[in-house]
C-alpha cells in the first residue's frame, strides 16, 4: 500500500490561514499518522512546528497573496492589484509546475485555505481539491471595486472548480462554491496548563486582571502602551517584539509558545478583527475585546460571529488608539446566541479526510 499524501496549500497572508491549516494537519496526522503531509505555504517552518508534531514536507510557494499590508489593519490596494494582475499572467506556467510536483509524488488529495489557484490546479492535476474557510477572497476583492471587480470574478471561476468546501463559522456566504459542509470552529489548543504557564512567566495576577494583547503576525505600528501604567497591579501579554520594556508587560519572545497558550490564564483577550485568535478564544470560552475594521469584508462577519457566540467588547480605533483604555474595566456584552456554537472543526475535517484516503 502506498502511503496516503496530502498537499496542504495555504493562502500566502499573514500567519492566521498557516495557523488554524496546521491545527487541522496535526489532527489529521493524530488520526492517521501513516500520512504524507505536504505544507505549501511560506510561513516558516518554526510556526508550522508550533502545530504540527510528526514530520512533514515544506514547500515554500506562494500563489496568491492575500493583501499586501503594512500593519494589522492598513491595506496597499495598489500593491495587491500589481501583485494579483502578474499571478493572473502567469498562472498557467504556476499551475503546470504544481501539477507536475503533484504527480512526482503522488499527491492524492489538495487541501486549500483558501488560494484561488488550488482548484485549478487540482482540476489540471486530475486530483480532488477540498477547500477550508470562512471567506474567498473574490468576497474581499470585490468590495474594493473598480479594477478588482475583474480580478473578483476570475477568482471565483477559479473557487467553482473546487470539489468541496467546508465552511468554517463567522462566514461570508461564499456562493461561488458549488458542495459546502459547514463545520464547527478551528485552530490550536494549548500545549500547557495553565499552572505550568503561570509559573514559568511568573504570572501571580488573578484571571480577570491577566490580560493578551494579540494583532497577529504584522501587528500593529502605534499600539498606546503607555496605557499600562493606568493599570500597574494588572499583567499584559504580548508577543509583539517591538513593544517597550514595562513592568506589567511580558514580552514572549520564545517560538514554541503561541497565543493560545496563554489564553486559559487570561480574562480577556484584545485583538483586531481575526478568524484565528475568534475562534481559539472562543473555544475555551475566553472573551473578546476587537476594534473594528472598516476596509477588510471579513470583519464585520467575525465580529457578528463573537458577538453571537462569545462574551466581548467591540471598539472603535478611536476608542483602541486614542483612549486611556477605561474599557479594561467596563462590562463584558454576553453572547447573543442561547446554543452554543461547535467547537469540533478540525476533528470533522481531518476525519472526512482520512476516510477519503484510506
Amino acid at each position: 500500500m502506498q502511503r496516503p499524501i496530502i498537499y496542504i496549500a495555504i493562502t500566502n497572508h499573514g500567519f492566521g490561514h498557516a495557523t488554524r491549516t496546521a491545527a487541522v494537519a496535526a489532527t489529521i496526522q493524530q488520526l492517521c499518522p501513516e500520512v504524507l503531509l505536504i505544507m505549501v505555504t511560506t510561513a516558516p517552518r518554526w510556526l508550522l512546528e508550533c502545530y504540527i508534531k510528526g514530520d512533514f514536507i515544506h514547500r515554500p510557494r506562494a500563489y496568491d497573496l492575500g493583501a499586501i499590508q503594512a500593519d494589522s489593519l492598513k491595506m496597499d490596494k495598489q500593491a495587491t492589484l500589481e501583485k494579483l494582475l502578474e499571478i493572473k499572467k502567469n498562472h498557467r506556467s504556476i499551475i503546470a509546475s504544481e501539477v507536475d510536483f503533484i504527480h512526482q509524488n503522488r499527491v492524492n488529495l489538495i487541501l486549500a485555505d483558501i488560494p484561488f489557484l488550488a482548484a485549478e490546479i487540482g482540476q489540471a492535476a486530475n486530483v480532488p481539491c477540498w477547500m477550508m474557510s470562512n471567506f474567498g477572497w473574490d468576497f474581499i476583492y470585490r468590495d474594493w471595486n473598480g479594477d478588482f471587480i475583474n480580478i473578483a470574478d476570475w477568482i471565483g471561476e477559479c473557487y467553482g472548480k473546487c470539489d468541496r468546501l467546508f465552511r468554517l463559522p463567522f462566514h461570508e456566504p461564499m456562493q461561488t462554491f458549488q458542495n459546502i459542509t459547514d463545520v464547527g470552529l478551528t485552530g490550536g489548543s494549548p500545549f500547557f496548563d495553565a499552572s505550568e504557564i503561570k509559573s514559568r512567566w511568573k504570572i501571580t495576577t488573578p484571571r480577570e486582571k491577566t490580560v493578551l494583547l494579540t494583532f497577529g503576525g504584522l501587528g500593529i505600528q502605534q499600539i498606546p502602551y503607555e496605557n499600562l501604567a493606568y493599570f500597574p497591579d494588572w499583567q499584559f501579554i504580548t508577543f509583539d517584539k517591538s513593544a517597550p520594556d514595562l513592568p506589567n508587560l511580558i514580552k514572549v519572545q520564545d517560538v514554541k509558545t503561541r497565543p493560545v497558550d496563554f489564553m486559559p490564564i487570561c480574562g480577556r483577550v484584545v485583538s483586531k478583527p481575526g478568524y484565528g485568535t475568534f475562534s481559539e478564544a472562543t473555544k475555551l470560552g475566553v472573551p473578546i475585546i476587537s476594534v473594528t475594521r472598516d476596509n477588510f469584508a471579513e470583519a464585520a462577519f467575525l465580529i457578528e460571529g463573537i458577538s453571537n457566540y462569545n462574551y466581548h467588547q467591540i471598539l472603535t480605533p478611536a476608542e483602541l488608539f486614542e483612549s486611556s483604555w477605561e474599557f479594561l474595566k467596563q462590562p463584558l456584552q454576553p453572547p447573543r446566541c442561547q446554543e452554543p456554537i461547535a467547537t469540533d472543526g478540525n476533528e470533522v475535517i481531518a476525519q472526512t479526510v482520512v476516510n477519503f484516503l484510506q
